[in-house]
Parts: C-alpha cells; structure tokens; sequence
C-alpha cells in the first residue's frame, strides 16, 4: 500500500496498519459487503471490540453484528443505516448493543465503505464508540431541565397562591409582609434542601430541623422517626405546612411560653396500595389551646393544600395540653 508524498510515492507497510488498527482504544469491525442476511459478515474485529463486547475475536468472526442487536435496539436507526449503506454512503449514528453477559451499552457508529479499483464496494470498516455514559449523563441534564421547569412553573403558581392566600389572612401591611416574607423564606429554604440532592428529595427530619432549629433550646424540641425521603412534590406542601405551625407555636401555641415543647414523631406505614408517611405535631406545656375565631393561611393550609396536593389525612385536636395535629400522607410506591 502506498500514499503519495512530496518526493513520491512513501511505501505503507501493511503491519503498521494492522498494528494501528489493534492499537486503538475504539472498536473496530470489518465486515463483508452483502447487506442482505445473512450478511454482512464479520472478518475481522480489534482487541477493543472484543473488550467492549466480551467476546473473543473467534465467537464474532463469521457472524452477521445483527447478533449484537436486542430487544432494547432501536429499529428506526438500524433502517437509516440500511438506507444510507445501500446508497453507498458512509453512515454515522448511534445504536444499543448488547454484550456477551446480557448487559447493554451504547455506541456511536461510523460505517464507511472500501471500494475496490472499479469503484464496487467490497466490504464496510465500523469505528464504533462506547457512550454509554455520556448517554446517561444526556438523559440526566434532560431530565433536569425538564424536573426544573416544572418545578419552577409549579413554585411560580405556589408564590401565587400564598400571596393571595397571606393577603386574604392579614388584617394589617405589616401583618401581611412579615407572615409572607417569612413564608417565602421557608419556601426557598426547602427548594435548597431539594436541589442539593440529585435525586431532587428531601429528608424529612431536614425540613423539621430547618423550621424548630432555632428554637432547640434544652429539651424543646423532641423529634423522633426513622430516616425519611420526601419527593419534592411532596416536600414543598409538608414543609410549608411545618413553617406554619412552627409560626403559630410560636405566637400562640407552646413555643410562646418558656416551658413549652414541641414533640414531632413519625413512622411510614405500609399497606397495599404504597408506604404513607404519619406524622404528629404535638405540643406541651404552652399556654391553653383555643379554637380559631377565623380561617387564617394557616388552616386552610392543612385542611385543603395537604389534603388536595398530596392527597394527606389531616386530624387537628386541641387537647388540654396543647394543639395536637396528625397527619397521614401517601409516598407512592416503592
């Protein structure tokens, strides 16, 4: 084999192809030229096919790659490969491929003709690329930009209601802007605590101690329960509803008096359709527990968003030794 150089023609010797070939780090098939079954055949795959694919060099040699293909295979590709092969044409694109144990990965395919003097195509040499992880890591941005859209469309719509929600329970500006700034403080609180985590949850216990923290002075605050992730779509209404009893305790409720607890426990609950999340927000030993003259933010907070967001049981008591609230919630299926 020879290539043409400024002083002539400059000899290839064919074992330093070889060698090259063998040396590559992407996997490399060489093929027969007959597309249609059982061809193409393989004569000819590098070490770094045998190491992507798990098998010897001997098992693939004779063998069309369509035994490479499975269930998983998208059909759509392999058809416009076809097409542009049958033009004659190199074809690039991408494809999963299944290996000797059964596992999958995905690769990018370059497939170019090799044409003989006359111009017949006499066999096809495939580059393949393992990407299977940057395939993984394509679908987790998508699916990012997508959960983040949503989330953001959905915190657009949540701000919306809490600020007609706080305008309608104020009676006084000031009144209004301390209770929605503090609400919007807590709802960004809880959108950090999601976003740290890149499976976008929440911990339970983290929301609790994210609004009682600063109150976690002695035995105050008691919270017991097993380690729990909460998905953001029910994260945000469980952590707005924790902001509001943290604030009520703390103008109405025990954290108002300097004796007074707060014992949050919690367990998850099996049954058939899911795991559900009960919880209960206790509180001692603050001043008498009274009825509400009105319907704040608050209540209606635990009484509708609750119940319709995440579809919770929410049972409030005001027992003689303070409010007593608990609630039940569905996680969904494991």
């Amino acid at each position: 084999m020879s290539r043409t150089g400024d002083d002539g023609p400059i000899e290839i010797d064919l074992r330093l192809l070889r060698a090259a070939v063998e040396a590559t780090g992407e996997a490399i098939l060489i093929t027969t030229a007959d597309l249609d079954e059982p061809g193409p055949v393989i004569i000819y795959a590098n070490p770094a096919f045998t190491r992507l694919s798990g098998y010897d060099a001997a098992e693939v040699v004779g063998r069309s790659p369509r035994f490479l293909q499975g269930e998983g295979t998208d059909r759509t590709a392999l058809d416009r490969a076809r097409a542009s092969l049958e033009a004659g044409e190199a074809f690039q694109g991408e494809a999963l491929n299944y290996r000797k144990d059964g596992t999958s990965y995905r690769v990018e395919w370059l497939i170019t003709p090799v044409r003989d003097a006359d111009g017949r195509i006499t066999n096809w040499v495939s580059a393949q690329r393992d990407i299977t992880e940057r395939s993984a890591f394509e679908d987790r941005q998508a699916l990012m930009v997508r959960e983040l859209h949503h989330r953001v469309k959905n915190t657009l719509a949540t701000v919306q209601a809490v600020l007609n929600a706080t305008m309608r329970s104020s009676v006084t500006m000031a009144e209004f802007s301390k209770a929605f700034s503090g609400r919007i403080v807590s709802l960004a609180r809880t959108h950090a605590l999601i976003t740290e985590d890149e499976a976008q949850v929440a911990r339970f216990d983290g929301l609790l101690r994210a609004e009682l923290d600063p109150y976690r002075e002695g035995d105050r605050i008691s919270l017991e329960g097993p380690p729990l992730m909460l998905p953001s779509e029910v994260a945000v209404p469980v952590s707005m509803a924790l902001h509001e009893l943290t604030t009520n305790a703390l103008r109405h409720g025990a954290l108002a008096h300097p004796g007074g607890r707060v014992v949050v426990t919690w367990t998850v609950e099996d049954s058939p359709a899911g795991p559900w999340l009960a919880w209960t927000w206790n509180e001692h030993d603050g001043p008498p527990p009274t009825l509400p003259t009105r319907e704040g933010f608050g209540t209606r907070l635990l009484n509708k968003i609750l119940t319709a967001q995440v579809a919770a049981e929410v049972d409030v008591a005001f027992d003689d030794d303070g409010l007593r609230i608990h609630v039940r919630l569905p996680l969904g299926r494991r």
